[in-house]
């Protein structure tokens, strides 16, 4: 036997036992750090903010071109992400966001689902916002996509593709969560969100009218990613982040609150220098607002990150440069606030390591998450 046919056959081998280790529950991702290392300590609330597109270019870039310092300079924690999907070296925001939500790395397009079992129908993997409810924690997601974005859907919901508009939905209605607030998708409807328990929110003035105790899912019509209210009715990312905090802390088990600043990625793909700084800027004025309860609360555990990095913004001859109108592969910010166990002194770690750390930082184990669903 020729040792050219041997080594074919064992690539074989080693390729079938990964597909049979995915399909069987056993491609959940290695630990970098053993489970034993976390404990629940003083955690009880997370705040997961999430700019989509963020790279450090885009920190440097806003600070330079505005003369002024960022927040998120002044995390005591930081480190960097690797981004890549299952399928490719550069990720999409679907398994980007999948990544964050469920502790693996899955295919370009997929949203929450294995990337061997992409339908699902065999299983899929829960996320970190379906492991905080099930222990009995307040849950939220809000965005300034669409609800159904593939970043919030990725907390939220479980499909093969981002553009499963009604499956999404469907998946967010039928959810626990209890507030899901975005940009409108054009597909939900407020008689379908009050059939499944959701109070229809459309304006600034019906979500600051929310009380504690509500479900609620949120279809605003005008930009929300804006620093200032584009009108009377429209809220802020900030103006949404700061309610949706005030609404989920009122329980003795916590809460998990993921929020996505979407913009910095939509005008980082038109390289439209302006609006991205302003986005930028927008999404730091909201992670002020988190950073300010946090500290006040001392129990809470707040994480700035991005999905990916999006147009390869690039310093030459003394000014910053888009030298894309895609994502990149660079790797990307990784702010903490309230624990040294998720990442610190700089340290590199693969996106899909996140939310397991966060996990364990509340006190899950490796039993609990990364976890597997198995389809009924």
């Amino acid at each position: 036997m020729s040792a050219q046919f041997m080594t074919k056959i064992i690539s074989i081998l080693i390729s079938t036992a990964l597909v049979l280790g995915t399909i069987t529950g056993f491609n959940i991702p290695a630990k970098t750090k053993d489970a034993s290392t976390y404990h629940k300590s003083e955690i009880k609330n997370v705040i997961y903010l999430i700019g989509d597109g963020m790279g450090f270019n885009h920190l440097e870039k806003t600070k330079a071109e505005r003369n002024t310092d960022l927040v998120m300079d002044t995390f005591p924690y930081d480190g960097q992400s690797r981004t890549r999907s299952f399928t490719n070296r550069v990720t999409d925001s679907a398994a980007g966001g999948t990544a964050l939500a469920c502790g693996i790395r899955t295919a370009n397009s997929a949203i929450g689902v294995d990337p061997i079992d992409k339908t699902p129908k065999y299983s899929y993997p829960k996320n970190i916002t379906e492991l905080c409810k099930e222990r009995g924690m307040m849950t939220g997601v809000i965005t300034t996509d669409d609800t159904t974005g593939a970043t919030p859907a990725s907390f939220s919901a479980h499909s093969s593709d981002r553009g499963n508009t009604e499956d999404l939905t469907n998946d967010q209605l039928t959810s626990d969560i209890d507030l899901i607030w975005g940009h409108a998708n054009g597909v939900a409807t407020k008689s379908a969100a009050e059939a499944n328990g959701f109070e229809y929110v459309v304006s600034y003035n019906e979500m600051m009218n929310l009380t504690e105790g509500s479900r609620s899912y949120a279809q605003f019509t005008n930009n929300l990613w804006t620093c200032e209210q584009s009108d009377a009715n429209t809220p802020t990312l900030e103006q949404m982040a700061v309610k949706a905090v005030d609404l989920l802390d009122d329980t003795d088990e916590g809460f998990f609150l993921m929020i996505e600043g979407a913009h910095i990625d939509k005008h980082s793909h038109s390289n439209d220098s302006e609006k991205t700084t302003e986005a930028t800027l927008s999404f730091d004025r909201t992670i002020k607002a988190m950073l300010d309860y946090a500290k006040a609360d001392g129990e809470t555990l707040v994480v700035v990150t991005a999905d990916h990095e999006t147009g390869g913004l690039t310093l030459k001859k003394g000014e910053y440069k888009y030298t894309s109108g895609g994502h990149t592969a660079v790797n990307i910010p990784v702010l903490v606030y309230g624990s040294d166990k998720i990442v610190s002194g700089g340290e590199k770690l693969n996106n899909y390591e996140i939310p397991i750390r966060i996990a364990y930082t509340l006190g899950f184990t490796e039993d609990d998450f990364p976890v597997k669903v198995m389809v009924k």
